[in-house]
């Protein structure tokens, strides 16, 4: 028997709570799937470009033929070299993208320098279309089959099977965000509680018992048939509390995972260095200035320019639009707070009744966010063509103009009000040490549906861990994200 994903249900029994356990088998299933597939990429490149050769009338050589046979072979091996079929690279982040277009790369390098060492006549077709073409093929390849295994994970199918070890806040937030979002392919089972007091409770979040203190942990993983134990940062844990949990789950095969102090700061900010013979973390602080900061300024600018002068029709057909179908202005606007502090004016479609601000003391009771925001979901003084912009984003096009002033970047946090700045904590101000964005992480992880602390989480995180190549993920998702029109009141 296959699931939707194309994989056998192997050894994976189902639970009480409706999730199979994950099983080496079925990561050996899609491993298989991926290796078939990358060979059929390259197969489909050979094929494409040997096809355009013979169309165009070229001869092909035998010895050619053979060399491009040989590549195509080969493909599926270059990939395993890079790491493209390591578990931990598969279901999110870039590790595996990256993986495929470092072995495209590498290939064409390989090829073009050792035909050049060895005096070799190589069809410039492979160098120059062969394999770029199939590196493009397997990128989509690649991407449809983590689309997959992601619906495969919401429908609680290749669930790793988690034991969450440390205090009860933590734990509640780490179920909260793997239910929050099944796609990291892990759902928390047991936990182990420092108070023996705890065993027997069940936590108010998915009714994930507590089995035991952090002495119970092996125990606690055969009980459940644990694939992972997930220990959170506690000062009970030291070093030495920590290998001896780590040697208790070993012969058990379930994998540890170890939360650090630094929740949210990404790895490439993070290293191992080790000072008198004791391994420590080294946090870089977060590239706030500087060159990397220019080139985001200039891919800012350069990109609102382009569309702004792409969408230049559409934009004022909406606004003959609003102003067609509502008295008042077009255009929207309100001060915002932006970088350090700096308030602007952010420009956006108006979407509501030209007194909405009045309107909002009375609907005060009525609020739905439990943060500084004021959300209502079936809002009375959105118009019906604003009902439509704010679903879709489009309110927001105009801050292009913003993001060309210099005022907003394409990806950042949230542009806060100065009624919501005022309230602000010390840790919530971190949020001002770079420009306000038009979408961020907080888009495209749910929009208005999310909480005031999990959205605060995500800009902080943004804040943390910015770069270019992040700003490139969060567009691309932002596409899905709106089409969709989830979360947006």
């Amino acid at each position: 028997m296959e699931t939707r994903l194309g994989l056998p249900q192997t050894r994976d029994v189902p639970r009480n709570d409706g999730t199979r356990r994950y099983s080496g088998t079925a990561t050996a299933s899609y491993f298989r799937v991926l290796v078939i597939g990358d060979l059929i990429c390259s197969i489909l490149a050979f094929g494409a470009v040997e096809g355009t050769r013979l169309a165009l009338g070229a001869f092909i050589p035998v010895v050619d033929l053979i060399f491009g046979v040989t590549l195509t072979v080969l493909w599926p091996g270059v990939m395993g070299l890079v790491g493209s079929y390591r578990r931990t690279a598969h279901g999110e982040g870039t590790d595996e993208f990256r993986a495929v277009t470092q072995g495209g790369f590498g290939l064409v390098a390989t090829v073009a320098i050792g035909a050049y060492v060895t005096q070799t006549t190589v069809a410039r077709s492979y160098v120059m279309a062969m394999i770029p073409l199939a590196t493009f093929v397997t990128l989509v390849f690649r991407h449809r089959m983590r689309k997959r295994l992601h619906r495969s994970r919401s429908r609680g199918e290749y669930l790793r099977r988690v034991v969450a070890v440390g205090h009860c806040a933590s734990v509640l937030d780490l179920v909260m965000q793997f239910r929050r979002q099944p796609y990291h392919g892990m759902r928390v089972v047991a936990a182990c509680l420092p108070d023996p007091q705890d065993r027997g409770r069940t936590l108010d979040v998915d009714e994930v018992p507590v089995l035991g203190d952090f002495g119970d942990v092996p125990s606690v993983v055969d009980k459940v048939s644990a694939d992972a134990v997930a220990v959170l940062a506690c000062p009970e844990l030291d070093g030495a509390a920590l290998r001896r949990l780590a040697w208790g789950i070993e012969s058990r095969g379930a994998d540890l995972f170890v939360a650090p102090a630094l929740m949210d700061v990404a790895g490439p900010r993070v290293s191992v260095r080790p000072v008198a013979g004791m391994p420590l973390l080294h946090v870089q602080h977060p590239d706030l200035d500087g060159a990397r900061q220019f080139v985001k300024s200039a891919f800012d600018r350069v990109v609102a320019a382009v569309a702004l002068t792409v969408l230049v029709v559409p934009l004022l057909t909406i606004a003959v639009v609003i102003r067609a179908t509502s008295s008042g202005p077009a255009l929207f606007r309100q001060v915002r707070v932006g970088r350090h502090g700096r308030e602007f004016k952010v420009l956006k479609f108006r979407t509501m009744v030209v007194d909405a601000e009045r309107l909002k003391r009375v609907l005060l009771d009525g609020n739905e966010s439990d943060g500084v925001l004021f959300k209502i979901r079936n809002d009375p003084r959105i118009t019906r063509v604003g009902g439509v912009l704010r679903r879709y984003s489009i309110d927001e096009l105009p801050q292009l103009i913003n993001v060309l002033r210099g005022e907003m970047s394409l990806v950042g946090p949230r542009p806060p009000l100065p009624s919501e700045v005022e309230q602000y904590g010390v840790d919530v101000r971190r949020r001002l040490v770079v420009k306000p964005g038009m979408t961020g992480l907080w888009q495209v992880s749910g929009r208005s549906d999310l909480s005031w602390d999990e959205s605060v989480r995500l800009d902080l995180r943004y804040v943390e861990n910015w770069s270019l190549m992040l700003d490139l993920q969060v567009l691309w998702k932002t596409w899905s994200a709106v089409t969709r029109g989830d979360g947006a009141y």
